[in-house]
């Protein structure tokens, strides 16, 4: 799926290029780089560093991760995953992720339900001059 340039790809795309074609910022190839998360390309001599086409395949993967919530360093151990051909730890990641998303929702219900009351006591007016918001803040 994600594979990286050793794997005799042609590397003949400039950072620019890469990023245009990825959808990203040079600026946000340099910095997954920096997290190991995309391999540097030697630099020539002379000339600029070449990236194989792959490096666009794997800039989108990791966009779709985070946009599915996963943390970059979660994101680097699905790529680590994906080249041990570890599919089960891969499901086993994933269904641990989705755990987290449905405690979040949860909590949001939670929140929406409690500020929902807050609004309707505000909306009827139930203090004189204090406001109800306000005081179930304070009162915490």
């Amino acid at each position: 799926m994600v594979r990286s340039q050793a794997q005799g790809a042609t590397a003949d795309l400039t950072i620019g290029r890469v990023a245009a074609a990825a959808g990203v910022n040079v600026e946000t190839i340099r910095y997954y780089q920096r997290r190991g998360l995309m391999p540097e390309p030697d630099k020539p001599a002379r000339g600029q560093r070449r990236y194989a086409a792959d490096a666009v395949r794997r800039i989108r993967f990791i966009r779709r991760a985070q946009v599915l919530g996963f943390t970059l360093e979660e994101i680097g151990s699905l790529l680590k995953l994906d080249q041990a051909h570890a599919c089960v730890e891969t499901r086993e990641l994933a269904a641990h992720k989705l755990e987290g998303i449905e405690r979040r929702l949860a909590d949001l219900k939670a929140m929406r339900r409690a500020l929902t009351l807050l609004l309707r006591e505000c909306e009827m007016g139930a203090t004189k001059g204090a406001c109800p918001i306000i005081d179930a803040l304070v009162a915490g």
